[in-house]
């Protein structure tokens, strides 16, 4: 390939929608209400299911001690959590014994544990390719801003310069949609991890009443 040839070829790529970069900036921003969507339906979803959680150990520790069951399921459905709710679903199979009673929780903690997670992964997605989405509406600004300059190199200075400083933004918008998605993924999933650890202390207490419950029958 000649140098008219491939000079004409990169004439007619940079003619181009797609190797604009304006086109970064709205699909940046569209991105960017896609996060916050995510952030405040996330945030909301986990304060909803907010539970104090040594209070409700200490009731349903009470409830089993005395061996009123009913007493229990019903402190957990007054819930809607990942700890009661999980603990619920071992609770209602306590009467098929601990091995049965160990394999309800772990589905339901399985199923519990896709729901808290559910729309992180969009989080995860935003924080690490938005600053690449970025880079690139940059890089495309700083092209068209060459290919400007090099029509009129004496008086291209300026104009040049401009078409840098407006290139920068694509990546500083990049770096504002992937900040305060890594913010609240971290957060987010440090709740899931704090869910899925209460959740196991509760549910250890119900495997101990359950498994002292089948000693004491066997004595």
């Amino acid at each position: 390939m000649n140098t008219n040839a491939a000079e004409g070829l990169v004439q007619r790529l940079l003619s181009l929608p797609v190797f604009r970069s304006e086109w970064v900036l709205w699909l940046l921003l569209s991105l960017s209400f896609l996060s916050v969507a995510v952030m405040v339906e996330r945030w909301f979803f986990y304060r909803r299911r907010k539970i104090n959680f040594e209070a409700v150990k200490d009731e349903f520790t009470k409830a089993l001690d005395k061996g009123d069951f009913d007493a229990a399921a019903k402190l957990l459905a007054k819930h809607n959590s990942m700890e009661t709710n999980v603990t619920l679903a071992g609770l209602r199979g306590y009467d098929k014994g601990p091995e049965s009673v160990d394999e309800l929780l772990a589905g339901a903690l399985s199923r519990a544990k896709g729901e808290y997670e559910r729309r992180l992964s969009i989080l995860a997605t935003l924080a690490s390719n938005s600053p690449y989405i970025g880079l690139f509406g940059t890089v495309l600004g700083i092209v068209h801003s060459f290919k400007e300059m090099s029509k009129d190199i004496t008086n291209a200075s300026a104009g040049v310069m401009s078409g840098i400083a407006e290139a920068l933004i694509a990546t500083a918008v990049g770096l504002l949609v992937a900040i305060p998605a890594v913010v609240a993924y971290n957060v987010f999933k440090g709740m899931v991890k704090d869910a899925v650890t209460n959740t196991d202390g509760l549910t250890r207490v119900l495997m101990a009443e359950l498994k002292s419950a089948g000693k004491a029958v066997k004595e």
